[in-house]
């Protein structure tokens, strides 16, 4: 396999030979790397398509569950519940009935994760302009909050994900075959014997989990009835108006949260412009000398594989929570497997600049400073073994501008502007969403 080195020197003679050639009257001149990048692409992939992302409407080429399959009604009442405050009829305490969402945790203007470091959605309040201003209600003690003890993990891309969560407990398929010991009676994993994949699970657990609530009642007296009715005409009355259904609309739509319109997806499908030279010499190196794509791959630039990075967990004094040892142990803690401990799934990579913190602890304040600690390969958690630590996280002999490059390849060329497109313009409710405290309606202007 060729270096980068060796395609940088190609490139330079390249280019010298496009500039000599060039009259002064020409308004484009094509980035010669991009040539070079396809042919990695295809090295690696076979063809440029096999990192396109579909359509967010053309549902057989979005990864589906044989046991949810799509359908625009079904994806259109996901929509709707994943936004919907007026589910929000479990609370602990009744300052906040009707008040949160899944869209909470998981809105458009974070890039589908939540605002802030530790997302919080019963006793939250506020919003802030793009959900950095949520902020725990002064009414709730800690243990009434719904609040996570790790960063809320983004819901693009789910649709190339088996198992969800940091440590993979959702999903009772694929991944977590031979888990079965795991999926405790009486806890949210038990869910994983319903036997679908895990984005559904989760939808299924996480209703429960924060404390929300889709029962019969609530369909048949509301314009959710004929939404249902759309959506499941094969499902007999009886079993329509259900939490599994509404769970299943959730996590059909979920699945839809693809960020098909970003500049690397742009260049993908034949668009030359969309990314500019340093985007390009960025993914020219993570596609080959900074060997991202070892654990970073396929159309969400993800994996289903989880490593021990020796970063931190929830730290400091805004953590509004003890982190338990569980989460600590990321996938050991699910499994009980001591070869598992402190190993967390690899993330997807889009639209990663709508916050400012990285990491499964949130530890990080940039992405650059993230592309740093692979770089170095010194791990910043010293409760993690040296033994445990992941054989691919070694140092890779970046220089600050190859640094910079691939800086700028995550944050601009991964980066769909356009994600409001997922968002409903109102809710059947009413209801201001994704959260409808006071605080958060007047940010919204929706009070």
């Amino acid at each position: 396999m060729k270096s980068l080195k060796f395609y940088s020197v190609l490139i330079s003679g390249v280019m010298i030979t496009l500039m000599s050639c060039a009259s002064d009257d020409d308004n484009y001149v094509p980035i010669p790397s991009q040539g070079i990048l396809e042919n990695r692409i295809i090295e690696l992939y076979g063809s440029k398509e096999a990192l396109i992302q579909p359509l967010s409407t053309d549902f057989n080429l979005i990864p589906n569950d044989p046991n949810n399959q799509m359908t625009s009604a079904k994806v259109e009442l996901g929509k709707l519940l994943f936004h919907e405050t007026g589910i929000a009829t479990n609370p602990n305490m009744e300052e906040s009935m009707e008040m949160y969402s899944c869209a909470s945790c998981h809105h458009a203007k974070a890039g589908f994760q939540s605002g802030i470091l530790q997302g919080i959605g019963e006793g939250g309040n506020g919003f802030g302009i793009n959900g950095e201003g949520r902020f725990k209600n002064a009414l709730y003690a800690e243990s009434d909050l719904d609040i996570q003890p790790i960063r809320t993990p983004s819901v693009l891309n789910v649709a190339y994900q088996d198992v969800m969560l940091w440590n993979g407990q959702f999903g009772g398929t694929g991944t977590n075959q031979g888990t079965e010991a795991n999926w405790t009676a009486g806890t949210p994993k038990e869910a994983n014997n319903l036997g679908f994949e895990g984005v559904e699970t989760q939808a299924i657990a996480g209703l429960d989990v924060h404390r929300l609530r889709i029962d019969e009642d609530f369909v048949i007296n509301s314009a959710y009835k004929d939404l249902f009715d759309q959506a499941f005409p094969n499902v007999d009355e009886s079993q329509r108006y259900t939490k599994l259904n509404g769970a299943l609309a959730i996590a059909a739509y979920e699945r839809t949260l693809l960020p098909n319109e970003a500049p690397f997806q742009q260049w993908l499908n034949g668009n030359s412009s969309a990314m500019n030279e340093q985007e390009t010499e960025g993914a020219l190196l993570f596609f080959d000398d900074a060997q991202c794509f070892s654990c970073h791959s396929g159309p969400a630039l993800n994996g289903m594989d989880f490593h021990a990075l020796g970063m931190k967990d929830l730290a400091g004094d805004d953590v509004l929570t003890v982190i338990d040892d569980a989460t600590k142990r990321g996938r050991g803690g699910f499994t009980n497997n001591p070869e598992d401990d402190y190993k967390f799934k690899t993330p997807q990579l889009y639209n990663l600049k709508d916050v400012t913190f990285y990491g499964h602890g949130g530890s990080f304040q940039s992405i650059e400073d993230v592309i740093r600690y692979k770089n170095n390969a010194l791990k910043e958690n010293q409760e993690v073994p040296t033994g445990q630590m992941s054989p691919m996280f070694t140092s890779l002999n970046l220089t600050d501008d190859d640094i910079d490059a691939i800086t700028a390849f995550l944050e601009n060329a991964l980066y769909d502007s356009n994600l409001q497109r997922y968002v409903p313009e109102e809710l059947p409710t009413g209801y201001c969403f994704p959260n409808a405290d006071p605080m958060s309606s007047q940010d919204m202007g929706c009070d």
